[in-house]
């Protein structure tokens, strides 16, 4: 999104109102990777990188019912994974990643996925977003994962804006009230995906069209 179409950040009332409708909309909403355990869940949002959630969801139905930790991933081999995920966009590397950082997950952490930011993005293939997912989705903490439709969101509508991922990633951490911290990244896909889309938002589906600004409003 060019810099020119930042929106100037909203206050605490108004983003306490788009979250709160947000939160009544959809109390409890989901990520769209599936997966059957913390492993199966680090490994689909390393493979989704470039990768929509659809291809990797069809990637990995297969995979993870023969490969559902590090160990057998490593049973399964590196060529048997690539024939896997070679509908995904990347998998030579991909793949390679996948089986370093299930080697790193026996080595180092008797075959579990840590909880740490630190020891997650020190595994091959895994990114601060990656390692953020992870913490979120499954550990529960108030981890941003910032993606294209996270940094669109934030700036269109001015809840989160800033010039790259990483100061929108502090933007929500900074203006958006606790009790929606835990949520908030999932909201502000699924809205930036289905809803606020980048060449022409669906403002009339949108449940906050009047509380935002953004001059690319198509009402």
């Amino acid at each position: 999104m060019p810099l020119s179409s930042m929106q100037k950040q909203l206050g605490f009332s108004t983003i306490h109102q788009i979250f709160s409708r947000f939160r009544n909309s959809e109390p409890e909403p989901k990520g769209e990777l599936d997966h059957v355990n913390v492993y199966t869940l680090l490994v689909a949002v390393a493979l989704s990188a470039q990768a929509t959630d659809k291809g990797v969801n069809l990637a990995t139905k297969k995979l993870f019912e023969i490969a559902d930790t590090p160990q057998k991933m490593l049973d399964l081999g590196e060529e048997n994974l690539i024939k896997h995920i070679k509908i995904i966009g990347l998998f030579r590397n991909k793949a390679r990643n996948v089986i370093k950082l299930s080697q790193m997950l026996v080595d180092d952490y008797n075959g579990e996925v840590p909880s740490s930011r630190a020891a997650l993005v020190s595994l091959p293939g895994v990114g601060r977003k990656t390692a953020n997912v992870v913490l979120n989705m499954w550990f529960k903490m108030p981890a941003q994962a910032v993606d294209t439709h996270i940094f669109r969101f934030g700036n269109r509508t001015g809840v989160a804006p800033g010039k790259n991922v990483d100061a929108v990633e502090r933007a929500i951490e900074d203006h958006i009230p606790a009790e929606f911290q835990h949520h908030a990244h999932h909201w502000m896909i699924l809205h930036g995906r289905y809803v606020c889309k980048a060449r022409k938002p669906v403002c009339t589906n949108c449940i906050i069209a009047d509380l935002c600004d953004s001059e690319e409003k198509t009402l």
